[in-house]
């Protein structure tokens, strides 16, 4: 589940991390009068759960109210990346001179959480492991003890901090990380963490995802979820048909069943030229109208301009998802989105005999499913 930026915010403030003044609106003139209250300059922010929000034009920076009315006109009401925007955060404008990264997941390949540090914040730090992995410092923590004070500085002396800024910045770290473990995070991070001419260090930007099946534990951040989920059909619509679900930011639609057999066709699609624009992961033992629904959840999604369908059969039958399929599209007059199928596995034999090909194209193995989807999704670019 992940949280909106206001929401991260509101709960970093109150275990002590430092963020700015700010204030939600859902109309312009809320926003208006929240920067005047807050005072200028002020950053007008769209609350959505997409990366890249300045340079979409979901980020503004203004000096007055003409600038605030202005930019709050632009942003709510935006489509945002597929996201359509009704909140704006407005937030007081930080004077800085550095930026950093700070954050908490869990290394998987190690079996512990890491801490992490760079000096490189205020970019994708994805972009920062790609391409200059030594930028950014880890340090593993042990659960059964928590983080150590001397851990946190370490991994902020090795990221290459100030060290006049050192303890202030290992401070954060430590909130981070205790977040991270009292509150079931999967991921928690502060990008950038602003420095500014007084040495003080600010929250210009919040993440906090938890881990779903921890939420009957987490009934405050539980209750944040519905409602950073209102400004989102499709998660709306992916919790009413009691799927998992991730929207991104590409454009091939996928569909599996298994979480691995789903990641699976994401990196296959990326290394295949494409972009994903979802996990969907329908589950074991999927009938015709669950994959029908799934259909639905993709096909409502305006980015998508081809679907993929990667099926394995084990206890989902292979003719319960051809037909479901066909269900589905045979709705539509015209079929909004090119759909591939692949099927294999317990009854895939059946599943590719009943399926109506005049509506989908079939594929026999995973690889040459994904390149036509690819290949559907590029036409469409073009």
């Amino acid at each position: 589940m992940r949280l909106h930026e206001y929401q991260a915010k509101r709960v970093f403030a109150d275990a002590g991390v430092p963020t700015p003044a700010s204030s939600l609106a859902e109309t312009v003139e809320e926003a208006v009068d929240a920067a005047e209250e807050i005072g200028y300059p002020v950053a007008i922010k769209a609350q959505v759960h997409v990366g890249g929000r300045g340079k979409a034009g979901g980020i503004e920076l203004v000096e007055n109210a003409e600038e605030a009315r202005e930019a709050a006109k632009n942003i709510i009401g935006m489509d945002l990346k597929g996201y359509h925007v009704r909140t704006v955060l407005v937030e007081e404008a930080v004077d800085f001179v550095n930026e950093l990264y700070v954050g908490v997941t869990m290394d998987r390949g190690e079996g512990k959480p890491v801490a992490m540090v760079s000096t490189k914040g205020g970019v994708n730090i994805e972009e920062v492991a790609e391409e200059t992995p030594d930028a950014i410092a880890r340090e593993h923590i042990d659960p059964a003890f928590g983080m150590h004070p001397f851990q946190a500085r370490k991994v902020v002396y090795e990221a290459g901090v100030d060290r006049d800024l050192a303890n202030d910045v290992a401070s954060v770290l430590r909130t981070l990380y205790q977040l991270w473990d009292d509150r079931d995070g999967s991921d928690v991070e502060v990008n950038p963490l602003m420095i500014t001419s007084d040495d003080e260090v600010i929250a210009a930007d919040a993440v906090m995802n938890i881990d779903d099946d921890a939420l009957f534990r987490q009934p405050e951040l539980a209750e944040m979820g519905e409602e950073a989920a209102e400004g989102d059909e499709l998660e709306q619509k992916a919790d009413e048909y009691g799927f998992d679900y991730v929207r991104l930011s590409g454009n091939v639609g996928i569909i599996g069943n298994g979480a691995g057999l789903v990641m699976t066709t994401l990196d296959l699609v990326d290394h295949y030229g494409g972009s994903p624009a979802n996990f969907l992961d329908v589950g074991g033992g999927a009938k015709a109208d669950r994959i029908a629904n799934a259909l639905d959840m993709v096909f409502s999604d305006e980015n998508v301009d081809s679907v993929v369908f990667n099926i394995f059969g084990g206890i989902t039958r292979g003719d319960e998802v051809a037909m479901g399929i066909n269900q589905a599209l045979e709705q539509f007059d015209e079929i909004p989105k090119p759909v591939v199928v692949r099927l294999a596995g317990t009854n895939a034999e059946e599943g590719m005999e009943i399926l109506n090909e005049d509506l989908v194209t079939v594929e026999h193995t995973l690889e040459d499913a994904v390149q036509r989807a690819v290949d559907y999704a590029g036409e469409v670019d073009k």
